[in-house]
């Protein structure tokens, strides 16, 4: 009896380990679930970026997914209401479940970006996400969107996860604690109907010791390519002001160069991808006009070689233009951070009174030996000189300076006092200042 016990005990043994490998056979790996894709999606939703969801949407539709995740961090939309309305209309049509995941933490989705949410089959957030600030809801195939309860707090005001979830915003998302990684995210995800399709996204087997494992399936991430990145990243306020000042100053700095060389190049490329941005973004025209302006201001000194007067009128419309350049994006304020503003003006006027009257005055300025033979010699003012015009000496035009700034009027007799590079420094004949340590006897004696 006791060996057909054996027997029978190591027969039900045998048979238990067949069954587990047969449940275990039976269960697919991770690996053979149908992907994910995940999508980001941040910044200002601009053409580049809501076309890249489109095709996100296309492409995921064809290529084996099994859902498509928006990881949305932005805080608004610079596209029409009618194009995002055309977006919202995609994401509500789409051929897979499509979910919108504001994260990670810290993330927001703000304004026409917020919207994404009421036309998802599954929303989700991270801890401390935010959403909100929607503004007036699109309508999306003949209807209007809605949050439910939430349409009036979410108009004007923005919620984290907690508050989301109480009012119902959020669909399809068991946890209580927020989906603080992509990783959670498939978790939430499986097990869903949607449309009649069921999600798998997780898999579930026992380790050595017993233990429940979960193991979630392959993840596929995309993002913008290098050229659609750069577009959207010309278009981000701070980058297109700041490439739209430069590209206007290393211009004016070529032009003064008298050639063509890498800073003109540069300049060039700067201003292109600065008008790109800026005609991306809500702007007032004559903000930008004010930019304009101020560079010409700066310029008529930089010619000079001295900052004066018109130096400082560009430095005031450039601050102007500054603050005021970029218009309110789905109803809140669009300001540059203090720190950009800081630079863009600390850049403007470094180049324009510092940099580029040291340039003008080095490039242009010859040496003076073999010209002293000038310094005493006569001439007649050309123009009114004060403190700066033209002298005639020995029958050459002189750009001239007036010395010890005694004014000269048109066709005065002056003498040349001194010689600044290519600048004479003329005085008057007589009744001219005089330096106190010269050592000059008196007119009458």
């Amino acid at each position: 009896m006791v060996r057909v016990g054996a027997v029978a005990l190591i027969i039900g043994a045998a048979g238990l380990s067949m069954n587990a490998g047969a449940s275990a056979a039976s269960t697919p790996s991770a690996d053979q679930l149908a992907p994910v894709d995940v999508v980001a999606v941040s910044g200002l939703l601009d053409d580049v970026v809501v076309a890249e969801i489109e095709a996100a949407l296309d492409r995921s539709s064809t290529n084996g997914a099994q859902a498509i995740v928006l990881q949305v961090n932005s805080r608004g939309a610079v596209v029409s209401r009618e194009r995002m309305a055309q977006v919202l209309e995609k994401i509500s049509s789409a051929k897979i479940p499509v979910a919108v995941w504001v994260g990670p933490t810290g993330a927001r989705a703000y304004g026409l970006s917020a919207q994404m949410l009421a036309v998802a089959d599954v929303t989700a957030m991270a801890p401390g996400a935010r959403i909100g600030h929607s503004g007036e809801l699109l309508t999306v195939g003949g209807s209007q969107l809605s949050f439910g309860s939430a349409d009036d707090q979410l108009k004007s005001s923005s919620v984290g996860f907690s508050d989301a979830r109480k009012l119902g915003v959020l669909k399809n998302v068991g946890t209580d604690e927020g989906v603080p990684v992509v990783r959670n995210m498939l978790f939430a995800l499986d097990g869903l109907t949607i449309d009649g399709q069921t999600l798998d996204t997780v898999v579930e087997s026992l380790d050595s010791s017993g233990l429940v494992v979960r193991d979630a399936t392959t993840v596929r991430f995309f993002k913008l390519g290098v050229v659609g990145q750069l577009m959207h990243t010309v278009a981000s306020p701070p980058v297109a002001y700041l490439l739209f000042a430069i590209g206007l100053s290393l211009l004016i700095f070529e032009f003064f160069t008298a050639g063509i060389g890498i800073a003109g190049f540069v300049g060039a490329v700067c201003l292109v991808l600065g008008v790109y941005g800026l005609a991306a973004l809500p702007v007032h025209l004559w903000a930008v006009a004010l930019i304009v302006l101020s560079v010409f201001a700066f310029a008529i000194d930089v010619q000079v070689g001295v900052p004066r007067l018109w130096t400082g009128i560009g430095l005031g419309l450039f601050t102007i233009a500054s603050l005021t350049l970029y218009q309110p994006v789905d109803g809140s304020t669009m300001r540059m951070s203090w720190l950009t503003l800081v630079c863009g003006i600390a850049m403007m006027t470094l180049a324009f009174i510092v940099g580029m009257p040291s340039m003008v005055r080095t490039r242009f300025a010859t040496p003076t030996i073999g010209r002293e033979w000038m310094i005493g010699m006569e001439g007649i003012a050309q123009s009114d000189i004060s403190p700066e015009g033209i002298v005639i000496v020995q029958s050459a035009q002189w750009h001239a300076r007036t010395n010890r700034s005694t004014p000269l009027l048109q066709g005065a007799a002056c003498r040349v006092a001194a010689i600044d590079g290519i600048t004479l420094e003329v005085e008057p004949l007589e009744g001219a200042a005089r330096d106190y340590r010269e050592m000059r006897k008196p007119a009458n004696e």
